[in-house]
């Protein structure tokens, strides 16, 4: 298989998204993939992110691309997990405490902090409306990070995410509620489960 094959499949496969770091780990130079990019007029929709001009944009799937420490959170991760009446206004993201997120703001993306090693609890791959895999949260991190921030969330909402949480076959109460206690969110969950279950 030559350069032009192989970068033609890894085009297929990533559905019209190439990043040039895939690219130099396939074993492909830059410069070869520039003049790739040139031919086959894919569109720089980021720094070392390319887009095929036949394929459809995915914001979840370039987001994440963009920024690779982030994690979909909150409204995002509920609207990834089929649990939300509607899509998201904006994204809504968690990165460590630390972490620089000020061109994301700039963006209108909602950015919450946790401590390092909270940030991975509860991280699943899910499918995004355009079929590609990115890092969210679990129903069960999801439903205490809305508690969590529920201050900043819609009642309707946070009332929806656990009803539908509670109505899913795949809900695991045990796990629900050590995450409610690592996140000092147990007294608040405690109400909504006596009145929804």
């Amino acid at each position: 298989m030559n350069k032009k094959e192989k970068l033609d499949n890894m085009l297929c496969e990533k559905n019209g998204v190439l990043k040039t770091t895939d690219v130099i780990e396939a074993g492909i130079s830059k410069t070869y993939f520039m003049e790739y990019a040139k031919k086959m007029e894919l569109e720089r929709v980021a720094k070392g992110i390319y887009l095929s001009p036949d394929a459809w944009e995915d914001p979840f799937y370039l987001l994440q691309s963009r920024y690779p420490q982030i994690i979909f959170s909150h409204e995002t991760s509920l609207y990834l997990l089929g649990m939300a009446e509607r899509e998201p206004l904006q994204f809504t993201v968690t990165v460590k405490a630390g972490y620089h997120a000020k061109s994301m703001k700039e963006q209108k993306i909602k950015v919450y902090r946790v401590k390092k090693e909270l940030l991975e609890l509860g991280v699943v791959s899910l499918e995004s409306p355009e079929g590609n895999l990115v890092k969210a949260y679990n129903a069960e991190r999801t439903v205490c990070d809305l508690l969590r921030s529920r201050s900043n969330v819609e009642i309707q909402d946070l009332q929806t995410a656990i009803r539908e949480y509670l109505r899913s076959k795949e809900k695991n109460l045990p796990q629900l509620m050590r995450y409610a206690k690592e996140f000092r969110v147990e007294k608040i969950l405690r109400p909504y489960l006596e009145v929804l279950l």
